[in-house]
C-alpha cells in the first residue's frame, strides 16, 4: 500500500511542477488535491480531506503571524506524506520574530483541532473524533524543539540549550516509536548542530572557501590590446559584497586588466577574506579563443549573535507559552482518547 502511494506521488510529478505556473491560490488548491488523493490511498476519503484541511489551518497560522510582522510569505504548498510548507521571502531579523511566526502554526492549528473536537461531540461523529485526535497530535509533534519544526524555531527565543533537549528527546522518540520522517528531520538537525557547534570550534578561525569559474571570449580582448596572462597566473581581485532583503549574499568581482566583471552568490552569510584567481585556462572554440577564469572566495561564516539576544521577559513569556501549549495539546489528546470513540482502525469511517 505504501508503494502504491509513492507511485501515486511520483505520477503527479508534472502536476507539482505545473503548480509553479498557476496562480497563487490555484497552486494551493491543486497541491491540496494531490495530497488528498495520496492520503486517500491509505485512508478513507473523508479522513483524507479533513486531515489536509487541518494542515491548511496550521499553515495559515504561520501566514497570518508572518503578515502581522510584516514578513512576505508564499501561499502554502502541500507535500504528500510530509505536510505543507510556506516560503518566507524575507527572513526574520531576530529570534523573537522567528518564534512569533513559528507559534502561529500550532496556535491556529490547535484552534482548528478544538473546533473539530467540538463538532465531534455535538454530532457524536467517530470521524471527527479521529480528526481531532490527529489535529492535536500533528500540532504537538511540531512543538518538538528540533529545526525545522516549529518547536525548534520557538525555543530560539527561550534558550538554544533546548535544542539539545530536542536532540536527545527526538532520538529517544525515534527509538521508542520509529518514524521515517522524524528520523530524516532529526538527522538533518543533528548534522546542522554538528557543523555549527562542533566542527566550527575544531576548525577555529580557519577560513572556508568556495570556487567558481567564468568563461569569457578572449578575441575582443586581444583586439583591444589587453595582455592575456599565462595559465598559471594568480592574483587577488577587487570585490564588493552585499545582501538582498532575503539574506542572499552576493560578491561582485572585477579584473580591470581583462575588462571583466562577474557576480558570485554565497549560500550563507559570510565575512569575505579575499577573492583570487587560482588558474587561467585557455580554450579554443569554434568562435575563437576563450578564457576560463577559475576564482576562489575565502571567507569566514558569519553568525549574528545579536539575533539571539532576547529580553528576559520575552524568554519567560515564550517559554511559559510553549510549555502551556504543549501540555494543553497532550491533555486534549488524552481527553479525546478517553471518550472511547478512538479506535486503532479507520476502516469503519
Amino acid at each position: 500500500m505504501i508503494g502504491a502511494a509513492a507511485l501515486f506521488v511520483m505520477a503527479q510529478g508534472k502536476w507539482i511542477i505545473g503548480l509553479l505556473k498557476v496562480g497563487k491560490f490555484g497552486g494551493v488548491f491543486l497541491s491540496m488535491l494531490i495530497s488528498i488523493g495520496a492520503y486517500a490511498i491509505l485512508f478513507p476519503w473523508s479522513f483524507a480531506i479533513g486531515f489536509v484541511v487541518l494542515i491548511l489551518i496550521h499553515e495559515m497560522g504561520h501566514v497570518l503571524a508572518a503578515k502581522q510582522k510584516g514578513l512576505p510569505v508564499s501561499a502554502p504548498v502541500f507535500i504528500p506524506f510530509i505536510g505543507a510548507m510556506i516560503n518566507m521571502k524575507r527572513h526574520p531579523r531576530d529570534a523573537v520574530t522567528e518564534a512569533y511566526v513559528a507559534f502561529g502554526g500550532p496556535v491556529l492549528g490547535t484552534v482548528g483541532a478544538l473546533l473539530t473536537f467540538g463538532l465531534a461531540y455535538v454530532f457524536d461523529s467517530p470521524l471527527l473524533y479521529h480528526l481531532a485526535q490527529v489535529g492535536f497530535l500533528i500540532n504537538l509533534f511540531n512543538l518538538i524543539p528540533i529545526h525545522p519544526l516549529d518547536g525548534g524555531r520557538i525555543v530560539t527565543a527561550v534558550s538554544r540549550w533546548l535544542w539539545l533537549v530536542g536532540l536527545v528527546g527526538g532520538l529517544l522518540l525515534i527509538i521508542y516509536n520509529f518514524n521515517v520522517i522524524l528520523l530524516i528531520i532529526w538527522s538533518m538537525f543533528a548534522y546542522d548542530l554538528y557543523n555549527k557547534y562542533v566542527k566550527h570550534r575544531k576548525t577555529g578561525s580557519e577560513p572556508r572557501a568556495v570556487a567558481t569559474s567564468f568563461l569569457i571570449p578572449a578575441e575582443p580582448l586581444i583586439e583591444q590590446g589587453y595582455m592575456i596572462p599565462g595559465e598559471e597566473h594568480k592574483r587577488e581581485l577587487a570585490f564588493l559584497t552585499y545582501s538582498d532583503l532575503e539574506g542572499q549574499q552576493y560578491i561582485d568581482v572585477v579584473w580591470e586588466g581583462l575588462n571583466f566583471q562577474g557576480t558570485i552568490s554565497l549560500g550563507r552569510q559570510a565575512l569575505i577574506r579575499r577573492v583570487h584567481v587560482t588558474r587561467l585556462e585557455r580554450l579554443n572554440k569554434e568562435d575563437g579563443m576563450h578564457l576560463m577564469l577559475h576564482i576562489q572566495v575565502d571567507y569566514d561564516p558569519f553568525e549574528n549573535d545579536k539575533y539571539y539576544e532576547v529580553p528576559t521577559a520575552s524568554r519567560w513569556k515564550y517559554g511559559i507559552a510553549y510549555l502551556a501549549l504543549a501540555g494543553f495539546l497532550f491533555g486534549m489528546m488524552m481527553l479525546v482518547q478517553k471518550t472511547g470513540h478512538i479506535s486503532s482502525s479507520l476502516s469503519g469511517l
